[in-house]
Parts: C-alpha cells; sequence; structure tokens
C-alpha cells in the first residue's frame, strides 16, 4: 500500500499542556509531536505559510508545520508572562483574513451575536 504525501491542507494542529500534535485530518493518525523546551500550559497556535507559530507564556516558537522542527526560539526575556496574542500579515494583509479566520468585537458589551 502507497503512503500519500501529506501536506499542511492534511494536517489539523492540536494543542495543551505545552505541547503541540499535528494529526492527519483524513484519518485522525499523529504525524508528528512536539513538546516545548520551557514552559507548559496554554498553547497559542498561528499558523502562517511555511511557519507554525507557538507561544506558551511568554515564550515563542516558530515551528515548520511539515514535520514540527523548531525553526527559531523567542523568550521575550523580561517581557512578562501570560496568554499572547499572535498577529502577522504577508502582502499587506493579515493571514487571519487570508485563511478565513474572524474575531468578533463588541464595545457595548454584547458577545457580538445577532442584534449586537
Amino acid at each position: 500500500m502507497a503512503t500519500r504525501a501529506l501536506t499542511t491542507d492534511d494536517l489539523l494542529f492540536v494543542s495543551f499542556n505545552g505541547k503541540v500534535i499535528a494529526v492527519d485530518r483524513l484519518d485522525g493518525s499523529i504525524v508528528w509531536k512536539w513538546k516545548a523546551s520551557k514552559s507548559t500550559g496554554l498553547v497559542v497556535l498561528l499558523p502562517s505559510g511555511d511557519r507554525l507559530f507557538v507561544s506558551i507564556n511568554g515564550y515563542t516558537w516558530a515551528l515548520d508545520p511539515t514535520n514540527g522542527a523548531e525553526l527559531w526560539f523567542q523568550p521575550f526575556k523580561g517581557e512578562g508572562v501570560g496568554v499572547a496574542i499572535l498577529a502577522t500579515m504577508r502582502n499587506g494583509v493579515s493571514d487571519a483574513a487570508v485563511t478565513g479566520g474572524f474575531a468578533v468585537s463588541s464595545s457595548d458589551g454584547g458577545d457580538g451575536g445577532p442584534g449586537d
């Protein structure tokens, strides 16, 4: 049986407790696993082209989304800890807009639903 070549289009990225796991979207099999060398806790992910940005409690990494290889690490020493908000743009456009992601914002305290 031939093994099919996987691309990032075939992957689901799951994160928890300082780990990222890439799963085959078709059959649910684990393709690769990555564990943070620093910190544990809530993992924030931002897929962006040929990078998967990962942030945990003030530490940030860039991973290769196809194999989980660590491309770079930034500890942001002295900047604090907590849940990061990640954003990136390519060609002047937010990756969220490119990938169909969205954010809801409401200045009146509503939940962003219909009628807000």
